[in-house]
């Protein structure tokens, strides 16, 4: 089959109704941005972040000693030995392309089940080195919650499932340019990723704000460009395009197509 590049005979219902929620959410999620209503979903994208950070210190072969997450929003992971100058980027990057990943998977049922079970695995899993009372109350809370989303999304008529993944998608794509904006722009905390990452790679854009921020601040129009592209199905084609298109945007950003 061709590629549709051009999003031709777009959009149907199920497309729009998706739009349209992907744009509720924001809405929503802006307005309750500094209530308590979100801060266990605040809570979760900084858990991601962390595990981004983490990640990337696994792959580079370095050691993860610990991972917290605290009440305030804020989060430390405990690193020794890997690539440090990849090391300190991936929170910001790791958390746009989760976002975009949760966003994808939503779209589908059963992919809405795999992203929700592997959420379930890794906060398992972290759960048991985790440093904090804070992160051990977050991934036993939310492993809960999956588990009665996913009860009544199996026993019951009440069939959320795709709507929580979808809101822990959007909640992580606004959050990564939050995140990037506070530690940037407004410089609240005296300390962050970008601060410490520019003191390892010096360059000339301010606290590497070109290389961690500009590139990765557009998952969600990303994310529902593919959904579109693919009418709202996954296969092994769409993944392999995803790569493409991350890798030709990145390109762009440092003009180098």
């Amino acid at each position: 089959m061709a590629p549709n590049w051009e999003l031709k005979n777009c959009c149907e219902h199920d497309q729009v109704v998706f739009l349209v929620t992907i744009g509720v959410f924001t809405v929503v999620i802006l307005l309750l941005w500094r209530t308590m209503l979100l801060t266990p979903f605040k809570l979760i994208t900084v858990f991601l972040h962390e595990a981004s950070h983490a990640l990337a210190c696994k792959l580079t072969c370095g050691h993860v000693e610990g991972i917290q997450v605290h009440a305030n929003e804020g989060g430390v992971t405990q690193t020794r030995g890997g690539i440090y100058w990849l090391i300190l980027p991936a929170g910001y990057l790791g958390s746009s392309f989760w976002g975009m990943v949760f966003i994808l998977a939503s779209t589908d049922l059963l992919t809405a089940r795999i992203a929700a079970g592997c959420l379930a695995v890794a906060l398992l899993i972290v759960l048991f080195s985790a440093k904090n009372w804070t992160l051990r109350g977050l991934c036993i809370g939310f492993i809960i919650f999956l588990v009665v989303i996913w009860v009544l999304q199996e026993k019951t008529k009440i069939r959320i499932l795709r709507y929580i993944i979808l809101f822990i998608g959007v909640m992580n794509s606004l959050f990564s340019v939050y995140d990037i904006y506070d530690d940037l722009i407004s410089r609240r905390v005296h300390s962050s990723d970008a601060e410490k990452f520019a003191e390892v790679c010096p360059c000339p854009c301010n606290g590497g704000n070109d290389i961690t921020g500009i590139p990765f601040c557009s998952d969600i129009p990303r994310a529902r460009y593919l959904v579109l592209r693919y009418s709202l199905t996954i296969p092994v084609q769409a993944l392999e395009d995803l790569f493409f298109v991350l890798f030709w945007w990145e390109l762009r950003q440092f003009d180098i197509t």
